[in-house]
């Protein structure tokens, strides 16, 4: 009976290669767009993910996400070394300095400020370069994106020069980075450096960057560094998750990524729902002929629903490479890098594209489970 069934399937080549594609469509519109969202998302917290050295970040209270902070005062510091538990507690300088090339091309940057005595939170995914170069006078690191958007078409070469807020500064090294969420160049300075290419405020310090003691959980130490110091305390992963909720509950994003979805999710269903309709309609003599030989309603439901499987499995199977496809043909871009297809992305599809095919054979099983056997002996 499962070869019969397959075969209703794909005699009507035009209604078939309908189904797949409108599967398909749906398949890729929703893992593509999730997947943008997805990747947007994690771009949020770049900076964040790319302090390798320290677990906790410690901020203003009332700080809701990484790009916006509230200066901390340079003897915060010293209060949270002082806190049980703290095995070393560092000052990371954050700003928006203007670089300019001497050819005249400028641009706002991300500027990182971490302390000179440990570099701390200086990045480790080194192209040209080390993080100890940073100590050499008026040194700064720079990612990928801002080497060649001022240099650009030209070789990666150290010893190059900027001007940051008309101070000369020279590249002593290139690093990769986690695409952040404005794609603005990322510059690294030691701390004492970074705040005179910023400009002088009352205070500058944005976060305390924390090693737990060992034995401790970061948890723990968090708590504590609160409990003393009033200020917010949150490991590197929370204070990730922070930020991202900022940007869901403040922004319109996700409201259309989820429209884009939706009606993905509405085309599919509609599309194959009506689809499957029309085909039961047309082989409705044929179930009948099924039922007269004693064919019972729960195998002809088993067939139906494995015409569904069939049409899912492989309408997902080209939506999902078509999105696997283009994320591929991307990853070479620097704009477009951190874009991916997530596993959870795909294996979420999927299970969507199941749901979509089956409610919409579910439209069609009515009509073969009322059908009379009789109807094969009309004219």
């Amino acid at each position: 009976m499962n070869f019969v069934a397959l075969q209703m399937l794909i005699g009507d080549r035009a209604k078939y290669l309908g189904l797949i594609f409108a599967v398909a469509f749906s398949t890729f519109l929703m893992s593509h767009q999730s997947s943008i969202f997805a990747g947007i998302m994690e771009r949020t917290t770049s900076q964040i993910k790319d302090v390798k050295d320290a677990s906790i970040w410690v901020m203003d209270p009332k700080t809701q996400y990484f790009d916006e902070v509230k200066a901390l005062t340079d003897d915060d510091v010293y209060r949270v070394r002082g806190v049980p538990g703290v095995e070393w507690a560092v000052p990371l300088f954050k700003g928006l300095p203007r670089a300019r090339a001497f050819d005249g091309n400028f641009r706002v940057v991300i500027m990182m400020g971490v302390d000179d005595a440990t570099l701390v939170g200086a990045p480790h995914d080194m192209v040209l370069g080390s993080p100890e170069d940073l100590r050499k006078p008026d040194a700064v690191l720079v990612n990928r994106v801002g080497y060649e958007f001022f240099f650009p078409k030209q070789p990666y070469v150290l010893g190059r020069a900027l001007e940051l807020n008309d101070h000369r500064v020279t590249i002593q090294g290139i690093f990769n980075s986690s695409a952040p969420f404005q794609n603005l160049p990322i510059f690294y300075a030691r701390y004492s450096q970074a705040m005179t290419y910023v400009g002088r405020e009352r205070n500058l310090l944005s976060f305390v960057l924390v090693k737990a003691q060992p034995g401790l959980s970061d948890n723990e130490v968090c708590r504590r560094i609160g409990a003393a110091t009033g200020l917010h305390a949150a490991t590197g992963q929370e204070f990730g998750w922070q930020t991202i909720r900022y940007y869901v509950a403040h922004t319109g994003i996700p409201v259309n990524f989820g429209i884009t979805i939706m009606i993905a999710l509405m085309v599919g269903t509609i599309v194959a729902g009506q689809t499957f309709y029309i085909f039961t309609l047309e082989n409705l003599k044929q179930f009948g002929a099924l039922k007269a030989i004693g064919v019972t309603n729960w195998r002809i439901t088993g067939m139906i629903l494995l015409q569904a499987l069939m049409v899912g499995v492989i309408g997902y199977a080209i939506g999902i490479a078509m999105t696997a496809a283009f994320f591929e043909i991307t990853k070479g871009n620097l704009d477009l890098r951190g874009f991916v297809l997530f596993w959870q992305i795909a294996a979420g599809t999927g299970a969507v594209v199941m749901f979509i095919v089956m409610a919409a054979n579910l439209m069609s099983i009515r009509r073969v489970l009322v059908l009379e056997p009789a109807v094969v002996f009309r004219g």
